[in-house]
């Protein structure tokens, strides 16, 4: 990911393709993996509070509590987006983030000292994969590397509810 490869990980909800949220070239190469309009946003994780506001200006108290309070992967979208790629950030100048706490990507996160891209392992339009099984044979191809990390695991997982937060407090449900 350092010299922007694109990687296959598990996540804290599905099965992710990442890259370095900072790298415009291997953001882009994540949206041409997907087939998916660049103007259709990406999430990012992040693995602490600290990493959070490095790129997020202003966070609302409200998403700290709602950080604190969800019992499920919660993603964020916060307005005043800062330091990631820019093809990363929406028109508006929002982002989606999410603090994972699950062990694999909150390490890997941790490890690479920057937010991570993490999108559905799967072509835009197609169904999300639960497990890695699930992933298309022409997108493991499609990436630099494959994590080997809950290969084995077969169980149901689902996606993260998404929040939008304004910059005074606001929110709104996206996905539940």
């Amino acid at each position: 990911m350092r010299r922007g490869g694109v990687i296959l990980y598990p996540t804290d909800t599905i099965w992710g393709i990442g890259c370095d949220a900072t790298n415009p070239e291997a953001v882009a190469r994540v949206f041409q993996i997907k087939q998916r309009d660049d103007s259709k946003a990406l999430i990012c994780l992040v693995d602490s509070e600290g990493r959070l506001q490095r790129y997020v200006r202003n966070v609302p108290d409200v998403a700290w509590d709602i950080m604190e309070l969800a019992t499920t992967p919660v993603t964020l979208i916060f307005d005043n987006a800062s330091g990631l790629a820019p093809n990363l950030i929406a028109e508006d100048g929002s982002v989606a983030m999410r603090l994972t706490h699950e062990p694999f990507s909150k390490e890997l996160c941790y490890r690479f000292q920057k937010p991570v891209v993490s999108t559905s392992a799967n072509v835009s339009g197609e169904s999300a994969p639960q497990n890695f099984r699930d992933i298309s044979p022409t997108l493991l191809e499609s990436v630099d590397y494959v994590c080997w990390s809950r290969r084995q695991e077969h169980r149901p997982h689902k996606p993260s509810s998404i929040i939008k937060i304004s910059a005074n407090g606001e929110f709104s449900i996206i996905r539940q």
